[in-house]
C-alpha cells in the first residue's frame, strides 16, 4: 500500500514549475504584442478581424482537445519514472491517440469548412486552411509538453509554451517590415508559430524517452474522457464572447469585434498571471494533499482564494479607471468602461472556478469538473440567445453568468469531496498541476 510519505516522493513538481509560470507570463505578454503588431501592418481593424477570429478559434479548440492528452501523457510518463520504468511505450501510445484526435478534429474542420468561411472567417478561405494546420501543429505541441512534465524536464516544457508566443510576433513583424498584406500569411504564422519550440526542445533532445515495458490503453486513459469533456468546455468558455461575437455581428461591424478582442486579451492579464503565479504555487499545496495534511490543504487554498480574488477585483477596478486609456494607448482603439469592466469581472469569476477545478480534480472528481465547465458553457449560451435584443451586451452578460455558474458548481463540488472525506493520489495531483487550459 502507498504511504503518504511515498505518495509526496512520487510528484515530479519541484520548483522548476516556476518555468511553466514563466513561459506563460511570457505568452500572454505576446498576445499584447501580436494584436498591436498586426493590427498595424495590416492597416484597419476591418482587415485584421479574420485574424482575430482565427486566435480565439484556435485556443478554443487545440487546448481544448489536446490538453487532456498532454495532462495523461505527463501523467503515466512521471508513475513510469518513480517506478524507474521507461516511457517509450507509452509515448508511442499516446501518439496514435493523438494522430487520431486530430483526424477526427480536421475532419470535423473540412466537414464546417464551407460553413466557417462563410459564417465565421468573411468567405476567407486561407483562414480556414490556417485553422485546419493549427490543429495539426498544436497536437505534437501539446504531446512534447506532456513529455517535458512526465520527465520532469519544466524548463523544456516553459521554452514549448514560451517560444509559441514569441515566435508568433517574431513572424508578425519580418511580415509588417516586408510590408505583406495578404491575411493568410498571418494566419499561417498563428498556426505555425507553436512548432518552433517543439524542434528547439528536440533539438536539445529534451524529448527523449527510454526503452520500457509494454503499455496498454488503460494506463494512459483512465481519466481521459472526463478530461477531454471538462477541457472542451473550459476552453470554449474562456473564448466563448469572441467566438459568439463573431458570428452574431454583421460585416459592418467587424473593427468593433476586433476591438472587442482587444478586451477580452487585456481582461485577461489578472488570468495569466494567477496561472504563472499557479504553477509555482500549485505544487507545494499538492505535497500538503499527498502528505494527508488536509487541514493545512484547506487553508492554503483558502489563501489561494483570498489572493485571486483581491487582485482580481483590483483588476476589475483597474478594467473600469483606465481600460479604456490602455486600449487607446495600446491599440489606438475605444471600448466602453461597462465592457472592459464586465470582461474583467467575467475573467475573476473564472479565475476562482480554475482554482477550485483544479482543488476538485486533486480530489479525484474529475466528472464533477467536467460537469461544472459544462453547466458553465450551457449558461453563456442560454444567456447569450435570451439576454437581450443587442449583441454586445448579450455577450458580456454571457461571459459574465457562464463563469460565475461555473464557478459556484465548483465550489459546491469542492466543499462536497472535502466533506466526503476524499484524498487525492499522485495521479490525480499531477493531472489538477497540469491542468491549464487558458493559452494565447
Amino acid at each position: 500500500m502507498t504511504t503518504r510519505r511515498s505518495l509526496g516522493e512520487r510528484l515530479p513538481l519541484p520548483e522548476g514549475t516556476l518555468s511553466v509560470g514563466i513561459g506563460l507570463l511570457i505568452g500572454g505578454l505576446c498576445s499584447f504584442a501580436f494584436f498591436r503588431v498586426g493590427k498595424v501592418a495590416l492597416g484597419s481593424e476591418e482587415a485584421f478581424k479574420p485574424v482575430t477570429g482565427l486566435w480565439f478559434a484556435t485556443f478554443a479548440l487545440a487546448p481544448g482537445f489536446f490538453l487532456p492528452l498532454e495532462q495523461e501523457l505527463g501523467r503515466a510518463l512521471a508513475a513510469r519514472r518513480a517506478q524507474g520504468l521507461g516511457g517509450r511505450p507509452v509515448v508511442r501510445r499516446v501518439l496514435e491517440l493523438g494522430a487520431a484526435l486530430t483526424l477526427l478534429v480536421v475532419v470535423g474542420l473540412i466537414a464546417a469548412a464551407p460553413w466557417l468561411r462563410t459564417e465565421y472567417f468573411r468567405g476567407s478561405w486561407a483562414m480556414v486552411i490556417s485553422l485546419v494546420l493549427a490543429i495539426v501543429a498544436y497536437a505534437p505541441t501539446h504531446l512534447a509538453r506532456g513529455i517535458c512534465a512526465g520527465t520532469g524536464r519544466f524548463g523544456s516544457y516553459g521554452i514549448v509554451l514560451g517560444a509559441d508566443g514569441v515566435m508568433r510576433v517574431l513572424i508578425c513583424l519580418v511580415l509588417a517590415a516586408f510590408s505583406v498584406k495578404a491575411v493568410g500569411a498571418y494566419g499561417l504564422g498563428v498556426a505555425l508559430a507553436p512548432l518552433v519550440g517543439v524542434m528547439v526542445v528536440g533539438w536539445r533532445r529534451q524529448l527523449s524517452t527510454e526503452p520500457g515495458p509494454d503499455t496498454s490503453w488503460a494506463e494512459v486513459t483512465p481519466n481521459l474522457g472526463w478530461l477531454l469533456l471538462g477541457s472542451v468546455m473550459a476552453a470554449m468558455l474562456v473564448n466563448a464572447a469572441p467566438l459568439a461575437l463573431s458570428l452574431l455581428a454583421d460585416k459592418s461591424q467587424d473593427a468593433i469585434v476586433t476591438r472587442f478582442g482587444y478586451g477580452v486579451i487585456l481582461a485577461r492579464v489578472p488570468l495569466f498571471l494567477f496561472q504563472a503565479i499557479q504553477a509555482a504555487l500549485l505544487p507545494r499545496l499538492s505535497r500538503l494533499a499527498a502528505r494527508g495534511e488536509m487541514l493545512e490543504f484547506r487553508r492554503g487554498f483558502l489563501r489561494l482564494l483570498t489572493i485571486v480574488t483581491c487582485v482580481g477585483l483590483a483588476g476589475t477596478g483597474a478594467a473600469y479607471v483606465v481600460g479604456p486609456f490602455l486600449v487607446r494607448r495600446l491599440y489606438d482603439a475605444t471600448l466602453t468602461n461597462r465592457t472592459l469592466t464586465v470582461l474583467a469581472l467575467g475573467s475573476v469569476f473564472y479565475m476562482v472556478a480554475l482554482a477550485a477545478a483544479q482543488a476538485v480534480i486533486a480530489l479525484r472528481g474529475h466528472s464533477l469538473v467536467a460537469l461544472g465547465w459544462t453547466v458553465g458553457v450551457a449558461v453563456f449560451v442560454v444567456v447569450t440567445i435570451f439576454g437581450g435584443h443587442e449583441a454586445f451586451r448579450r455577450v458580456e452578460l454571457g461571459t459574465l453568468t457562464g463563469s460565475a455558474a461555473a464557478m459556484v458548481s465548483f465550489l459546491i463540488a469542492l466543499r462536497s469531496r472535502l466533506r466526503a472525506g476524499a484524498t487525492p493520489d499522485a495521479d490525480s495531483l499531477f493531472e489538477a498541476v497540469t491542468d491549464l487550459p487558458v493559452e494565447g
